[in-house]
Order: structure tokens, then sequence, then C-alpha cells
């Protein structure tokens, strides 16, 4: 297996550019690429070690890699980029502008076709889920129920137990949905209070299904996002449709014969338009 020169820092790509590391993948094992031929495992263990930015064009690891030559180097990317380890994507950087950066993803979990399309359409999430804290693990109280808990202390006499509190949990919610917030919740609540009140929960109740406040006139859905992110191919760089590019390659690059590319460069074109269109409105 090649092995790189590990104690020099690796080469940066342009700010923008270069690796990055796919969301939500499992911790590194010894045999994350035992599935794969020598080469090909050699070269995906280096890209995993390295850090997201990192240059991973043909030429750069060819050079950090002194036993694998271009051409080995860039067959072993398309090989990994079928296998669903990377796809080279374009996309859009900046708060409303319409630069353009390309990047490889780099998954050390081995993720389908299908998985790689969500990905471009914002699906996945960004960030892997931590494992809760054990502290987590109790029952949470919620908004609701700390709007109920706090009644007490605007107005003693609608002190509530932890059971009534759980008990009005859902109808204070309810409120808290219809965008009334904590500090009003308390205000209404205790607002007109009798001088004795023998039952806090019963008139707690009482108040949150007599005064629930309308529902918020309801907005109209938002029209289609466009995509965030434009798939190119592992090999040539021409972009595609996600199912035009299986394994993250193009037809030629795969070695079919093209159909008509008419029809895949109107849906760039109107990919790009939708994208420069958004980050106007964001300005």
């Amino acid at each position: 297996m090649a092995v790189a020169n590990l104690t020099a820092a690796p080469p940066m790509a342009a700010p923008g550019y270069g690796k990055r590391s796919a969301p939500a993948e499992a911790p590194r094992r010894r045999d994350d690429f035992t599935h794969l031929p020598a080469r090909e495992a050699s070269i995906a263990t280096h890209i995993d070690r390295l850090p997201d930015g990192a240059a991973i064009d043909t030429k750069t690891l060819a050079k950090e890699l002194p036993a694998y030559g271009q051409q080995a180097v860039r067959t072993a990317l398309n090989a990994l980029s079928a296998a669903g380890h990377l796809r080279r994507v374009r996309e859009p950087v900046g708060d409303g502008r319409t630069q353009w950066v390309f990047r490889t993803y780099f998954s050390r979990t081995a993720r389908s076709d299908a998985w790689w399309s969500r990905f471009l359409a914002g699906d996945v999430p960004e960030v892997e889920p931590q494992a809760p804290a054990p502290e987590a693990r109790q029952p949470k109280r919620t908004d609701a129920y700390e709007a109920l808990a706090a009644l007490g202390r605007t107005d003693a006499r609608l002190t509530l137990s932890a059971a009534e509190c759980k008990a009005l949990e859902s109808l204070a919610a309810e409120w808290l949905a219809r965008g009334v917030r904590s500090q009003d919740f308390a205000t209404t609540l205790t607002a007109g209070l009798p001088d004795v009140i023998h039952s806090p929960g019963a008139f707690t109740r009482k108040r949150l299904v007599d005064k629930l406040p309308p529902e918020p006139p309801r907005t109209p859905p938002a029209g289609p996002t466009p995509p965030r992110r434009l798939m190119e191919c592992t090999n040539c760089g021409d972009p595609g449709r996600p199912e035009a590019l299986p394994g993250g390659l193009c037809r030629p690059c795969r070695g079919e014969v093209p159909d008509d590319p008419a029809p895949a460069a109107d849906w760039i074109h109107t990919q790009v338009d939708r994208l420069r269109a958004a980050a106007r409105q964001a300005r």
C-alpha cells in the first residue's frame, strides 16, 4: 500500500474549494475500505485522513502518493465515485452572492446514488446527530410546561403542582403554537383573578380553554426551493442531472453512447437561473 508523507502539512486548495467530508458518517474503522481493490483502498484511506479544504485533484494526489501516477489516480477516483465514496459538486457560496466553487465530497461510508441525490437536494442533515448526554435522557421540560410552572411566580394564586403542569401541558402548548409569548401567556392567565382560588389546576384549565386565542392567519406555502448543489462527472467535470450520473460518472465516461445533450444543458441553465434568482432575493 502506498504511504504518503504524513508529517508534512497537506496541500490546501483555494479557500472554499477542495475536499469536503460528507455528513452523518460512522466513526473511522480499520476495515472501512477493505471492500475495495488495494490501490483504491490506499487512495481512499489517504483522502479520508486529509482535512476539509485539502487539495485532492489528480496532480496533487499523484505527488503525495508517488507509487501512483496521474492516470492511476484518475482511474482510482472514478472507481471510488462508482463505489459511492465521492462526488464532484458545483455549488454557490457566500451570503446573497453567486460565486461558484467546485468541491469533491468524500464519504467514508459508501453511499447509494439515491443518497447522493438527496444530499444534492439538501435533504441530508449537514451535521451528524450526536448521542444525547446522560442528563438529556431525563424527561425534558417543554416551553409549555415552563410557562405553566411560571404562573405561580407571576401570581401565587395560580401556583400549580408538577402533576397539574403536566396535565395542562398540551393546552398551554396550543397557546404557544398560536404565537403567544411566555410573558403574554402569564399576563393573560393571571389577569382579573378572584381573591380566593380553591383549585388552581381546574381554574387554569378553564381559562386555557375559554381564553384560547384564534389561530394566526396561514401564509401560503413557499415555492419550491432551488437545488443547493449541481453534480458533475467525477472524470470530466461535465454537469448533469443526478439520475444521469450513476456512480457520479456521465455516459461517455462510463463508455456508453450519449443521448442528445440538449435536454441536460437546458436543465443545468434552468437550475443556475433559479439559484441566481434565490441569491438576489436573499440580499
